[in-house]
């Protein structure tokens, strides 16, 4: 079962309360849904976005109790304008997005995420597209895989692992995990300390596969559009990529007072206008982190509309 990273953290500052309108961008498991939905004691609504239709099918197992009041969405969180608009919600009191990636994708093989055990090279979220990550090794050239290591996965010897991938494709077809990984690590020249080599090749092609920056940035514009205002947004990132996002935009909208010539101050930023919540990202305590390893690189920002 896929453990929700900083879930008391997040509620408390979400502050959910009955007769609400909340949307949980990234399902999942309905770890964080789960918690929110009670608060809401049946009234208000609740709107849970995920793209894994694997997630959907748990969530809705998970929150079926919960009535008429919760719907949940086949959708990437990039298109939370029209899933709220068609659920009948033009604002909402928050939002939650989880950016990371679930124990159920990574512990299921077949789904191709992770190489600590072969299976097929797919990494989709959203298992209805066609592009997987083996349509990337295959189709790219070493210029893109190039690009794609060094700007998504901060890989330092991205253009060694793109030759490398170039060279085993014209002998046989890359295929499975188990294949990716090693020819990564042979490029890189071993493992070197407790993180494996091809962590962040995987990285960079999952991203990739799943256009993860772009909906995200998408994600965050149209999510604080729908904030009425009080209206707050938390954002679990993983990795430094994602956070400066998160912390950029929300930096943007919360602006800053400069001088006028004239004499004064005038407020200057992007609208709506926000106010930080967290002034540092919240990371995960000591109890958490014994209990759930993986929540080590989580970070929490939240932002409220003003």
């Amino acid at each position: 079962m896929h453990q929700p990273v900083l879930l008391a953290e997040t509620v408390e500052r979400l502050k959910p309360r009955p007769g609400g309108v909340y949307i949980d961008g990234t399902l999942g498991s309905a770890g964080h849904a789960e918690v929110i939905v009670k608060a809401m004691e049946g009234q208000g609504l609740f709107i849970g976005i995920d793209r894994d239709p694997e997630a959907l099918a748990r969530a809705g197992a998970r929150l079926a109790p919960y009535g008429e009041g919760v719907r949940l969405v086949h959708a990437n969180f990039a298109e939370m304008a029209d899933v709220a608009r068609e659920a009948g919600a033009t604002q909402v009191d928050g939002i939650v997005m989880d950016l990371g990636i679930s124990s159920n994708q990574i512990g299921t093989p077949a789904r191709g995420f992770s190489f600590q055990d072969d299976g097929p090279l797919d990494m989709r979220m959203d298992t209805t597209k066609p592009v997987t990550a083996e349509t990337l090794v295959t189709e790219m050239s070493e210029a893109e895989l190039t690009e794609c290591f060094r700007e998504l996965g901060e890989e330092r010897r991205a253009r060694g692992v793109a030759k490398a991938i170039l060279r085993a494709r014209d002998e046989a077809p890359i295929r499975t995990t188990g294949r990716l990984a090693e020819i990564v690590a042979k490029a890189v020249g071993g493992r070197r300390g407790r993180i494996h080599p091809a962590t962040r090749v995987f990285q960079a092609l999952r991203m990739r596969v799943n256009e993860e920056l772009e909906s995200l940035k998408e994600g965050l514009e149209a999510g604080i559009r729908l904030l009425a205002p009080g209206g707050r947004m938390a954002v679990i990132s993983f990795h430094s990529i994602e956070d400066r996002i998160v912390k950029h935009c929300f930096a943007d909208h919360v602006g800053r007072m400069v001088s006028l010539a004239a004499g004064g101050e005038a407020w200057e930023g992007r609208e709506p206008r926000m106010r930080k919540v967290t002034r540092k990202p919240v990371m995960a305590s000591e109890v958490e982190l014994a209990e759930n390893p993986r929540a080590r690189s989580a970070k929490l920002r939240v932002a409220e509309r003003v």
